[in-house]
Protein backbone atom coordinates (compact mmCIF):
# COMPACT_ATOMS: atom_id res chain seq x y z
CA UNK A 1 0.00 0.00 0.00
CA UNK A 2 1.67 3.56 -0.86
CA UNK A 3 2.07 5.91 1.61
CA UNK A 4 -0.57 8.70 1.42
CA UNK A 5 0.46 12.14 3.12
CA UNK A 6 -2.03 14.37 5.51
CA UNK A 7 -4.27 16.42 3.10
CA UNK A 8 -4.46 19.94 3.61
CA UNK A 9 -7.50 19.82 5.59
CA UNK A 10 -6.08 16.95 7.51
CA UNK A 11 -3.65 19.05 8.58
CA UNK A 12 -6.52 22.06 9.19
CA UNK A 13 -8.17 19.91 11.70
CA UNK A 14 -5.39 18.27 13.41
CA UNK A 15 -3.60 21.59 14.07
CA UNK A 16 -7.48 23.37 15.54
CA UNK A 17 -7.68 20.49 17.78
CA UNK A 18 -4.50 21.70 19.87
CA UNK A 19 -4.96 24.77 19.01
CA UNK A 20 -2.24 26.11 17.08
CA UNK A 21 -2.61 27.95 14.06
CA UNK A 22 0.22 26.33 11.86
CA UNK A 23 2.78 24.08 11.56
CA UNK A 24 5.65 26.89 11.96
CA UNK A 25 3.83 27.69 15.27
CA UNK A 26 4.68 23.88 17.02
CA UNK A 27 8.27 24.91 16.35
CA UNK A 28 8.31 28.39 17.11
CA UNK A 29 11.05 27.36 19.87
CA UNK A 30 13.83 27.40 16.93
CA UNK A 31 15.64 30.38 16.30
CA UNK A 32 14.77 32.12 12.89
CA UNK A 33 18.29 32.76 12.08
CA UNK A 34 18.51 28.81 12.15
CA UNK A 35 15.84 27.65 9.61
CA UNK A 36 16.33 27.84 5.87
CA UNK A 37 14.21 29.55 3.85
CA UNK A 38 14.39 26.54 0.94
CA UNK A 39 15.91 23.51 -0.01
CA UNK A 40 17.78 25.16 -3.55
CA UNK A 41 19.03 21.64 -4.86
CA UNK A 42 15.41 19.96 -4.18
CA UNK A 43 12.93 20.00 -7.72
CA UNK A 44 9.55 21.51 -7.12
CA UNK A 45 6.96 18.25 -6.39
CA UNK A 46 5.73 15.87 -9.26
CA UNK A 47 2.66 14.02 -9.78
CA UNK A 48 2.94 10.25 -8.96
CA UNK A 49 2.80 9.99 -12.56
CA UNK A 50 5.94 11.25 -13.53
CA UNK A 51 7.36 10.21 -11.03
CA UNK A 52 6.51 6.07 -11.54
CA UNK A 53 8.46 7.73 -15.46
CA UNK A 54 11.54 9.51 -13.78
CA UNK A 55 11.77 6.28 -11.31
CA UNK A 56 11.64 3.31 -14.81
CA UNK A 57 14.28 5.68 -16.55
CA UNK A 58 16.97 5.82 -13.75
CA UNK A 59 16.28 2.20 -13.00
CA UNK A 60 16.61 1.58 -17.27
CA UNK A 61 19.56 3.60 -17.16
CA UNK A 62 21.11 1.27 -14.43
CA UNK A 63 20.38 -1.75 -16.80
CA UNK A 64 19.98 -5.28 -15.67
CA UNK A 65 23.10 -6.83 -15.59
CA UNK A 66 24.44 -10.27 -14.63
CA UNK A 67 26.05 -10.38 -11.43
CA UNK A 68 28.55 -12.16 -10.33
CA UNK A 69 29.14 -10.94 -7.13
CA UNK A 70 29.16 -11.47 -4.03
CA UNK A 71 31.13 -9.88 -0.97
CA UNK A 72 28.21 -9.69 1.32
CA UNK A 73 25.66 -9.25 -1.28
CA UNK A 74 23.88 -11.69 -2.82
CA UNK A 75 21.05 -11.69 -5.86
CA UNK A 76 19.19 -14.26 -4.54
CA UNK A 77 14.98 -15.28 -5.71
CA UNK A 78 12.89 -13.90 -3.54
CA UNK A 79 9.09 -15.35 -3.89
CA UNK A 80 6.74 -12.71 -4.95
CA UNK A 81 4.86 -13.25 -2.18
CA UNK A 82 7.41 -12.41 0.08
CA UNK A 83 7.22 -8.36 -0.42
CA UNK A 84 3.31 -8.57 -1.09
CA UNK A 85 2.97 -9.15 2.15
CA UNK A 86 5.24 -7.42 4.03
CA UNK A 87 4.61 -4.10 2.10
CA UNK A 88 0.57 -4.47 3.60
CA UNK A 89 -0.53 -1.75 5.80
CA UNK A 90 -0.52 -3.33 8.87
CA UNK A 91 3.14 -4.89 8.32
CA UNK A 92 4.04 -1.94 6.52
CA UNK A 93 3.28 0.68 9.14
CA UNK A 94 3.81 -0.94 12.10
CA UNK A 95 5.93 0.45 14.90
CA UNK A 96 8.25 -0.47 17.95
CA UNK A 97 6.07 -2.49 19.74
CA UNK A 98 6.28 -0.84 22.97
CA UNK A 99 2.27 -1.73 24.22
CA UNK A 100 1.95 -5.20 23.83
CA UNK A 101 -1.56 -4.90 24.60
CA UNK A 102 -1.87 -3.12 21.40
CA UNK A 103 1.00 -4.66 18.97
CA UNK A 104 0.44 -8.93 19.48
CA UNK A 105 0.72 -8.91 15.82
CA UNK A 106 4.40 -7.28 15.74
CA UNK A 107 5.40 -9.23 18.90
CA UNK A 108 4.24 -12.71 17.57
CA UNK A 109 6.23 -11.90 14.18
CA UNK A 110 9.53 -10.98 16.03
CA UNK A 111 9.03 -14.27 17.63
CA UNK A 112 8.71 -16.42 15.36
CA UNK A 113 11.53 -14.65 13.17
CA UNK A 114 13.85 -15.71 16.50
CA UNK A 115 12.52 -18.86 17.24
CA UNK A 116 13.65 -19.27 12.94
CA UNK A 117 17.05 -17.93 13.64
CA UNK A 118 17.89 -19.73 16.74
CA UNK A 119 16.76 -23.00 14.65
CA UNK A 120 19.01 -22.08 12.10
CA UNK A 121 22.01 -20.93 14.02
CA UNK A 122 21.37 -24.03 16.78
CA UNK A 123 21.82 -21.26 19.86
CA UNK A 124 19.87 -20.60 22.43
CA UNK A 125 18.75 -17.29 22.37
CA UNK A 126 18.23 -14.48 19.45
CA UNK A 127 17.79 -10.98 20.23
CA UNK A 128 14.96 -9.08 17.39
CA UNK A 129 17.72 -7.96 15.12
CA UNK A 130 20.41 -4.95 14.36
CA UNK A 131 20.96 -2.93 11.67
CA UNK A 132 23.13 -4.81 9.46
CA UNK A 133 25.79 -7.65 9.72
CA UNK A 134 28.67 -5.16 9.94
CA UNK A 135 27.59 -3.25 13.18
CA UNK A 136 26.10 -6.81 14.68
CA UNK A 137 30.12 -7.58 14.48
CA UNK A 138 30.94 -5.01 16.44
CA UNK A 139 27.90 -5.03 18.88
CA UNK A 140 28.96 -8.75 19.69
CA UNK A 141 32.84 -7.25 20.31
CA UNK A 142 31.37 -5.10 22.91
CA UNK A 143 29.54 -7.66 24.04
CA UNK A 144 32.36 -10.45 24.48
CA UNK A 145 33.71 -7.78 26.80
CA UNK A 146 31.06 -7.62 28.67
CA UNK A 147 30.34 -10.96 29.38
CA UNK A 148 34.20 -12.41 29.47
CA UNK A 149 34.88 -11.80 32.86
CA UNK A 150 38.02 -13.93 32.87
CA UNK A 151 40.18 -11.10 30.64
CA UNK A 152 40.78 -7.76 31.53
CA UNK A 153 42.62 -7.29 28.33
CA UNK A 154 39.67 -6.37 26.09
CA UNK A 155 41.56 -7.72 23.49
CA UNK A 156 39.72 -9.29 20.08
CA UNK A 157 41.49 -11.64 17.20
CA UNK A 158 39.99 -10.43 14.05
CA UNK A 159 40.87 -12.88 11.35
CA UNK A 160 42.17 -10.83 7.75
CA UNK A 161 39.69 -13.25 5.99
CA UNK A 162 37.05 -11.47 7.24
CA UNK A 163 34.62 -9.42 5.31
CA UNK A 164 36.61 -5.95 5.48
CA UNK A 165 33.50 -3.82 5.46
CA UNK A 166 32.83 -5.62 8.99
CA UNK A 167 36.32 -5.38 9.74
CA UNK A 168 36.31 -1.19 9.08
CA UNK A 169 32.85 -1.00 10.50
CA UNK A 170 34.05 -2.67 14.12
CA UNK A 171 37.41 -0.49 14.56
CA UNK A 172 35.19 2.65 13.65
CA UNK A 173 32.83 1.49 16.39
CA UNK A 174 35.47 0.23 19.15
CA UNK A 175 38.81 2.52 18.65
CA UNK A 176 37.62 4.74 21.10
CA UNK A 177 36.67 2.24 23.73
CA UNK A 178 39.64 0.82 25.01
CA UNK A 179 39.32 -2.16 22.76
CA UNK A 180 41.97 -3.82 20.77
CA UNK A 181 41.56 -5.54 17.38
CA UNK A 182 44.52 -7.57 17.01
CA UNK A 183 45.03 -8.77 13.57
CA UNK A 184 45.23 -12.97 12.64
CA UNK A 185 46.42 -13.76 8.83
CA UNK A 186 45.47 -16.69 6.87
CA UNK A 187 46.82 -19.11 5.02
CA UNK A 188 47.83 -17.77 1.37
CA UNK A 189 47.43 -21.62 -0.27
CA UNK A 190 43.60 -21.89 1.73
CA UNK A 191 42.05 -18.66 2.93
CA UNK A 192 42.02 -20.37 6.08
CA UNK A 193 42.94 -19.20 9.55
CA UNK A 194 45.26 -21.95 10.46
CA UNK A 195 45.82 -23.01 14.51
CA UNK A 196 49.28 -21.95 13.78
CA UNK A 197 48.79 -17.95 13.33
CA UNK A 198 47.08 -18.20 17.03
CA UNK A 199 49.73 -20.62 18.65
CA UNK A 200 51.59 -16.87 19.52
CA UNK A 201 48.67 -16.07 21.37
CA UNK A 202 48.09 -19.34 23.51
CA UNK A 203 48.25 -18.67 27.44
CA UNK A 204 47.52 -15.47 26.98
CA UNK A 205 44.80 -12.54 27.91
CA UNK A 206 42.26 -12.68 24.90
CA UNK A 207 38.99 -11.61 25.47
CA UNK A 208 37.19 -12.99 22.15
CA UNK A 209 38.03 -14.83 18.93
CA UNK A 210 36.16 -14.04 15.58
CA UNK A 211 35.66 -16.48 13.03
CA UNK A 212 34.18 -16.27 9.83
CA UNK A 213 32.13 -19.11 8.36
CA UNK A 214 32.49 -18.47 5.58
CA UNK A 215 35.72 -16.80 4.86
CA UNK A 216 35.44 -13.26 2.87
CA UNK A 217 36.82 -15.67 0.56
CA UNK A 218 34.35 -18.01 0.58
CA UNK A 219 36.47 -20.68 1.81
CA UNK A 220 35.84 -22.96 4.64
CA UNK A 221 37.50 -22.69 8.28
CA UNK A 222 37.87 -25.54 10.48
CA UNK A 223 35.22 -24.50 13.21
CA UNK A 224 35.21 -26.74 15.62
CA UNK A 225 39.65 -26.98 15.93
CA UNK A 226 38.96 -22.97 16.42
CA UNK A 227 36.39 -22.60 18.47
CA UNK A 228 37.96 -25.51 20.71
CA UNK A 229 41.12 -23.77 20.92
CA UNK A 230 39.67 -20.33 22.17
CA UNK A 231 37.76 -22.04 24.91
CA UNK A 232 40.71 -24.12 25.94
CA UNK A 233 42.29 -20.55 26.79
CA UNK A 234 39.33 -18.83 28.19
CA UNK A 235 38.44 -16.97 24.92
CA UNK A 236 35.05 -16.73 23.96
CA UNK A 237 33.88 -17.16 20.33
CA UNK A 238 32.07 -14.75 18.33
CA UNK A 239 30.73 -16.46 14.78
CA UNK A 240 30.44 -14.52 11.91
CA UNK A 241 28.19 -16.50 9.71
CA UNK A 242 26.01 -16.51 6.21
CA UNK A 243 22.40 -17.77 7.14
CA UNK A 244 21.72 -19.34 3.93
CA UNK A 245 25.26 -21.44 4.29
CA UNK A 246 23.89 -22.84 7.38
CA UNK A 247 20.92 -25.11 5.66
CA UNK A 248 23.73 -27.26 5.04
CA UNK A 249 26.52 -26.41 6.98
CA UNK A 250 26.99 -27.13 10.78
CA UNK A 251 25.23 -24.42 12.91
CA UNK A 252 27.83 -22.54 14.95
CA UNK A 253 25.49 -23.85 18.09
CA UNK A 254 27.48 -27.19 17.36
CA UNK A 255 30.65 -25.89 16.44
CA UNK A 256 33.54 -27.88 19.10
CA UNK A 257 32.81 -29.24 22.02
CA UNK A 258 30.53 -26.31 23.26
CA UNK A 259 29.61 -24.42 20.04
CA UNK A 260 30.25 -20.62 19.88
CA UNK A 261 29.49 -17.77 22.44
CA UNK A 262 27.48 -15.21 19.80
CA UNK A 263 26.65 -15.71 16.49
CA UNK A 264 26.50 -12.90 14.23
CA UNK A 265 26.04 -12.21 10.49
CA UNK A 266 23.43 -10.02 8.05
CA UNK A 267 20.57 -11.16 6.99
CA UNK A 268 20.14 -9.87 3.69
CA UNK A 269 20.10 -13.41 1.98
CA UNK A 270 16.78 -14.29 3.68
CA UNK A 271 14.61 -12.59 1.37
CA UNK A 272 16.13 -8.71 0.77
CA UNK A 273 16.87 -7.58 -2.06
CA UNK A 274 20.80 -6.56 -3.26
CA UNK A 275 18.74 -2.72 -3.12
CA UNK A 276 22.22 -1.11 -3.95
CA UNK A 277 23.34 -1.50 -0.36
CA UNK A 278 20.29 -1.45 1.55
CA UNK A 279 18.25 -1.37 3.79
CA UNK A 280 19.31 -4.91 5.28
CA UNK A 281 19.14 -6.05 8.74
CA UNK A 282 22.10 -7.42 11.15
CA UNK A 283 20.77 -10.83 13.39
CA UNK A 284 22.48 -11.45 16.74
CA UNK A 285 22.33 -15.01 18.57
CA UNK A 286 24.12 -16.32 22.19
CA UNK A 287 23.97 -18.64 24.94
CA UNK A 288 21.31 -18.26 27.48
CA UNK A 289 24.49 -17.59 29.84
CA UNK A 290 25.72 -14.36 28.40
CA UNK A 291 21.25 -13.27 27.18
CA UNK A 292 22.21 -10.28 29.67
CA UNK A 293 25.04 -9.06 28.20
CA UNK A 294 22.85 -9.00 24.77
CA UNK A 295 22.08 -5.82 22.59
CA UNK A 296 18.59 -4.91 21.64
CA UNK A 297 15.97 -6.63 22.88
CA UNK A 298 14.16 -10.33 23.18
CA UNK A 299 10.44 -10.72 22.41
CA UNK A 300 9.14 -13.88 24.92
CA UNK A 301 5.52 -15.94 24.86
CA UNK A 302 3.28 -16.45 28.19
CA UNK A 303 0.40 -16.74 28.95
CA UNK A 304 -2.43 -13.62 30.82
CA UNK A 305 -4.51 -14.81 34.16
CA UNK A 306 -7.06 -16.11 31.47
CA UNK A 307 -4.49 -18.29 29.91
CA UNK A 308 -4.58 -16.89 26.63
CA UNK A 309 -1.35 -16.54 24.94
CA UNK A 310 0.08 -13.67 24.57
CA UNK A 311 3.75 -11.86 23.25
CA UNK A 312 5.29 -9.64 25.13
CA UNK A 313 8.98 -7.44 25.34
CA UNK A 314 10.75 -9.82 28.14
CA UNK A 315 14.39 -8.25 27.86
CA UNK A 316 14.58 -4.55 26.32
CA UNK A 317 18.34 -3.80 28.22
CA UNK A 318 18.58 -0.55 26.13
CA UNK A 319 18.62 3.07 26.28
CA UNK A 320 15.16 3.81 25.56
CA UNK A 321 13.82 1.66 28.55
CA UNK A 322 16.44 2.21 31.10
CA UNK A 323 19.37 4.50 32.43
CA UNK A 324 21.59 5.32 29.67
CA UNK A 325 24.69 4.67 31.62
CA UNK A 326 22.97 1.30 32.22
CA UNK A 327 22.21 0.61 29.10
CA UNK A 328 24.28 -2.65 26.76
CA UNK A 329 24.00 -0.44 23.49
CA UNK A 330 22.09 2.54 21.77
CA UNK A 331 20.41 0.49 19.32
CA UNK A 332 17.49 2.22 18.84
CA UNK A 333 14.65 0.74 16.37
CA UNK A 334 15.47 -2.74 14.59
CA UNK A 335 15.02 -2.97 10.58
CA UNK A 336 11.66 -4.56 11.46
CA UNK A 337 10.06 -4.37 8.27
CA UNK A 338 13.39 -6.12 6.38
CA UNK A 339 12.74 -8.68 9.50
CA UNK A 340 9.31 -9.40 8.36
CA UNK A 341 10.36 -9.99 5.05
CA UNK A 342 12.65 -12.63 5.69
CA UNK A 343 10.54 -14.10 8.61
CA UNK A 344 8.09 -14.47 5.60
CA UNK A 345 10.53 -15.95 3.36
CA UNK A 346 11.76 -18.85 5.47
CA UNK A 347 8.22 -19.88 6.42
CA UNK A 348 7.40 -20.24 2.52
CA UNK A 349 10.73 -22.07 1.42
CA UNK A 350 10.90 -23.80 5.06
CA UNK A 351 14.02 -25.91 5.69
CA UNK A 352 14.47 -28.24 2.92
CA UNK A 353 13.59 -25.07 0.58
CA UNK A 354 16.24 -23.26 2.30
CA UNK A 355 18.59 -25.75 2.09
CA UNK A 356 17.68 -26.46 -1.81
CA UNK A 357 18.78 -23.17 -2.30
CA UNK A 358 22.00 -23.37 -0.57
CA UNK A 359 23.04 -26.35 -2.54
CA UNK A 360 22.17 -24.80 -5.65
CA UNK A 361 24.25 -22.15 -5.10
CA UNK A 362 27.11 -24.10 -3.70
CA UNK A 363 26.79 -26.02 -7.29
CA UNK A 364 26.49 -23.47 -9.57
CA UNK A 365 29.75 -21.36 -7.55
CA UNK A 366 31.33 -24.61 -8.59
CA UNK A 367 30.39 -24.85 -11.86
CA UNK A 368 31.80 -21.72 -12.53
CA UNK A 369 35.21 -21.54 -11.20
CA UNK A 370 35.80 -25.11 -13.24
CA UNK A 371 34.16 -22.96 -16.86
CA UNK A 372 36.62 -19.85 -16.01
CA UNK A 373 39.56 -21.43 -14.73
CA UNK A 374 39.77 -23.64 -17.90
CA UNK A 375 40.58 -20.33 -19.68
CA UNK A 376 44.04 -19.47 -20.39
CA UNK A 377 45.30 -16.73 -17.86
CA UNK A 378 42.96 -17.84 -15.33
CA UNK A 379 43.66 -19.66 -12.06
CA UNK A 380 41.94 -21.28 -9.01
CA UNK A 381 44.14 -19.17 -5.93
CA UNK A 382 42.70 -20.83 -3.06
CA UNK A 383 42.06 -24.45 -2.79
CA UNK A 384 39.67 -26.30 -0.43
CA UNK A 385 36.01 -26.78 0.47
CA UNK A 386 34.04 -23.18 -0.16
CA UNK A 387 30.80 -22.06 -0.37
CA UNK A 388 29.59 -18.91 -1.98
CA UNK A 389 32.69 -17.17 -3.29
CA UNK A 390 36.12 -18.36 -4.94
CA UNK A 391 38.79 -16.54 -5.55
CA UNK A 392 40.51 -16.69 -9.15
CA UNK A 393 44.05 -15.21 -10.38
CA UNK A 394 44.11 -13.66 -13.52
CA UNK A 395 46.82 -12.44 -15.67
CA UNK A 396 45.87 -8.68 -16.11
CA UNK A 397 44.90 -5.92 -13.69
CA UNK A 398 41.37 -6.91 -12.17
CA UNK A 399 40.16 -3.69 -12.09
CA UNK A 400 40.42 -3.55 -16.61
CA UNK A 401 38.75 -6.63 -16.68
CA UNK A 402 36.22 -5.88 -14.33
CA UNK A 403 35.65 -2.80 -16.82
CA UNK A 404 35.54 -4.94 -19.93
CA UNK A 405 33.05 -7.57 -18.60
CA UNK A 406 30.64 -4.42 -17.64
CA UNK A 407 30.50 -3.12 -20.96
CA UNK A 408 29.23 -6.51 -22.15
CA UNK A 409 26.82 -6.39 -19.13
CA UNK A 410 28.32 -8.42 -16.88
CA UNK A 411 29.31 -7.63 -13.52
CA UNK A 412 32.23 -9.92 -13.37
CA UNK A 413 32.98 -9.84 -9.39
CA UNK A 414 35.18 -8.06 -6.63
CA UNK A 415 38.77 -6.94 -6.74
CA UNK A 416 40.75 -7.91 -3.68
CA UNK A 417 43.57 -6.07 -4.23
CA UNK A 418 41.37 -3.02 -2.77
CA UNK A 419 41.39 -4.46 0.42
CA UNK A 420 44.45 -7.05 0.16
CA UNK A 421 48.00 -6.27 -1.14
CA UNK A 422 48.95 -9.46 -1.89
CA UNK A 423 46.15 -10.31 -3.75
CA UNK A 424 47.08 -8.21 -6.72
CA UNK A 425 45.55 -9.81 -9.86
CA UNK A 426 42.64 -11.64 -8.09
CA UNK A 427 39.12 -11.39 -8.17
CA UNK A 428 36.51 -12.55 -5.82
CA UNK A 429 33.62 -14.33 -7.87
CA UNK A 430 30.28 -16.04 -6.77
CA UNK A 431 27.14 -17.49 -8.25
CA UNK A 432 23.87 -17.38 -6.78
CA UNK A 433 20.79 -20.18 -7.49
CA UNK A 434 20.14 -17.82 -9.69
CA UNK A 435 22.40 -18.00 -12.21
CA UNK A 436 21.76 -20.18 -15.58
CA UNK A 437 24.32 -22.38 -17.67
CA UNK A 438 23.79 -19.46 -19.71
CA UNK A 439 24.75 -16.72 -18.13
CA UNK A 440 27.79 -18.78 -16.84
CA UNK A 441 28.79 -19.74 -20.33
CA UNK A 442 28.51 -15.38 -21.33
CA UNK A 443 30.75 -14.74 -18.44
CA UNK A 444 33.66 -17.16 -19.38
CA UNK A 445 33.42 -15.98 -23.42
CA UNK A 446 33.83 -12.40 -22.50
CA UNK A 447 36.27 -13.14 -19.78
CA UNK A 448 38.31 -14.64 -22.42
CA UNK A 449 37.93 -11.92 -24.70
CA UNK A 450 39.13 -9.58 -22.07
CA UNK A 451 42.22 -11.56 -21.15
CA UNK A 452 43.54 -11.59 -24.94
Amino acid sequence: MPFIPHTENEIHDMLSAIGADSIDQLFDEIPAHLKIKGLDGIPPGMTEMDINRLMQDRAAADGRPICFIGAGSYEHHIPSAVWQIATRGEYYTAYTPYQAEASQGTLQLIYEFQSMMTALTAMDVSNASLYDGASGLAEAVLMAVRANRKSKSRRILMPRNLNPVYGKVTHSIVQHQDIELVDVDFDADTGKTNLAALKPYEGEDITALVISQPSFFGTLEDVDALTDWAHANNILVIAVVNPLSLAVLKPPGEWGEQGVDIAVGDGQPLGAPMSSGGPYYGFMCCKKAHVRQMPGRIVGRTVDQQGREGFVLTLQAREQHIRRSKATSNICTNQGLVVTASTIHMSLLGANGLERVAASCHQNTNALVEKLSAINGVDCAMSGPRFHEAVLKLNKPVADVLTALAEKNILGGYDLSQDYAELENCLLVCATEMRTEKDIALYAEALEAALC
